[in-house]
């Protein structure tokens, strides 16, 4: 069963000589006949596949931050120390980096829709395996496990839809993959928080394998198209009849060779290390916020879950509506459109942050992580849609998987560092840490606003369409 919305019915009205037919037949799913694809719609294919996609983000995010909200409580049970505690999402972090880079070729070459389902499906067998740990040493081993499992979805994910939706609409497509990616942080802390406090630590992660099941099967609604069809239709609608034909071609060099050549572009770079900047300072955040708010503020293990998870939830669905809608307003139409709104998207996330750690009472520090959430949210659609904008439509899943290695090891660091720095001053002071990352992130993607129309103009040139296509009526 596919949710794909189907075209229009072709009409035989006359076209412009000199602007590109808003139809265009062509090859979108293999083994399948060609279909008419009204490419003047902002998602041609329907925006079912950026729902699942989000959904997958939605659960993953929702599963690794339950340890967040119910964190105090296995602290207790096990009696380990801060910074074994903080040990954790980093050991799981490192793992999910180690197996990031063959990810992204595997998504590259396999089926992104059956890859995506089967690692979902793992997620939830180790959600279930976590509660049913003994000992620390074997609840730290799984936690190991599904972080490494973790990391797999986002190469064929962010491939896929690079694939189903154009440039025009691509920050409205990842800002719902954000959006999921970015709700499932305060509701896997709030879950995390109320479950434990009411029942016991095991069952937060018992409740949490049912939805990852079902999600599973979600993904297998879709259907894989061919590598290359977004890129395609900007091409047609370029007035690019040959790119727009352009076949796809598979990138068979190894990943050392293609990781050389996609690292020589600029705007890749900037934006792989401003978002392992901000990965650092925001897994800290939601990490450790819980537990800042009930040692700092007094306030009760599932109140101090519940409270920063509903304000970062809300703060991120107004950043994503506002970062979604910005960045797609004047895309092509001013100059490194996506950089810039990242850029105060970014400002206004360190400012909220640097609030949350600096200013006293319950009452206003929520209001600063809102605001953090708000900035954060808004930045990420557009770095995401930017870094999917300058990759070749063949070398999409090994890019990000590159982007997916530094910002997990970026976000690895987060949560150890404050857990050794809490040990040995407090976690208030230790909450200092995350700031300088965040500022450094900024300077980074100022840096890059002049290189990525540049970038992304040579990405699109470059080919990787999927088969031959005719625009209808012509």
């Amino acid at each position: 069963m596919t949710k794909d919305v189907s075209p229009p019915p072709v009409t035989s009205s006359a076209t412009s000589s000199t602007e590109p037919s808003a139809l265009l037949e062509m090859k979108v799913y293999a083994k399948k006949d060609p279909v008419v694809v009204n490419t003047s719609k902002a998602a041609p294919f329907g925006w079912w596949p950026a729902i699942v996609i989000a959904l997958v983000a939605f659960i993953d995010r929702v599963e690794i931050n339950l340890i967040a909200g119910a964190l105090p409580a296995i602290i207790d049970h096990f009696e380990i120390s801060k910074t074994a505690a903080g040990a954790i999402p980093t050991a799981a972090s490192i793992a999910g980096a180690i197996l990031v880079l063959p990810a992204g070729r595997i998504a590259d070459r396999a089926p992104r829709v059956v890859t995506i389902a089967l690692v979902v499906l793992a997620w939830a067998l180790l959600s279930i395996a976590s509660g049913l740990a003994m000992s620390f040493l074997m609840f730290f081993m799984v936690r190991v496990l599904i972080g490494g499992a973790g990391q797999l979805y986002n190469p064929p994910a962010s491939s896929l839809i690079a694939d189903y939706y154009p440039a025009k609409s691509r920050a409205s497509a990842y800002g719902f993959e954000r959006a999921g990616y970015y709700m499932g942080l305060p509701a896997g802390v709030i879950l995390g928080g109320i479950v434990a406090e009411a029942f016991d630590w095991r069952t937060v992660f018992f409740l949490a394998a049912v939805p990852g099941l079902l999600i599973a099967a979600l993904v297998l609604t879709l259907r894989e198209p061919l590598r290359g069809t977004g890129d395609r239709i900007d091409r047609h609608l370029a007035g690019n009849v040959e790119g727009s034909k352009a076949e796809h071609v598979t990138d068979t060099r190894g990943i050392i060779e293609q990781t050389k050549e996609l690292l020589q572009i600029p705007t890749l770079r900037g934006v792989t290390i401003a978002l392992a900047c901000l990965s650092f300072g925001v897994a800290g955040l939601f990490y450790w916020m819980p537990t800042f708010l009930t040692e700092v503020e007094g306030v009760a293990d599932d109140t101090g879950a519940t409270l920063s998870g509903a304000v970062g939830g809300t703060g991120i669905v107004i950043g994503i509506l506002i970062g979604s809608i910005l960045g797609n307003k004047y895309h092509g139409v001013r100059p490194g459109w996506r950089i810039v709104v990242s850029v105060w998207g970014l400002l206004v996330g360190a400012l909220g942050l640097t609030g949350t750690v600096l200013l006293p009472g319950i009452e206003i520090r929520s209001a600063m992580i809102a605001l953090a959430c708000v900035g954060f949210a808004a930045a990420m659609p557009n770095m995401t849609s930017a870094n999917a904008d300058v990759l070749p439509a063949n070398g999409r899943g090994m890019g990000f998987a590159m982007l997916t290695f530094l910002v997990t090891l970026g976000g690895s660091f987060g949560p150890l560092l404050i857990g050794i720095a809490a040990d040995i001053v407090t976690l208030q002071y230790a909450m200092f840490m995350l700031l300088p990352p965040l500022f450094l992130c900024i300077w980074v993607a100022l840096k890059i606003r002049s290189t990525y129309d540049e970038d992304a103009a040579k990405a699109l040139a470059s080919g990787g369409g999927a088969a031959l296509d005719a625009p209808v009526g012509h």
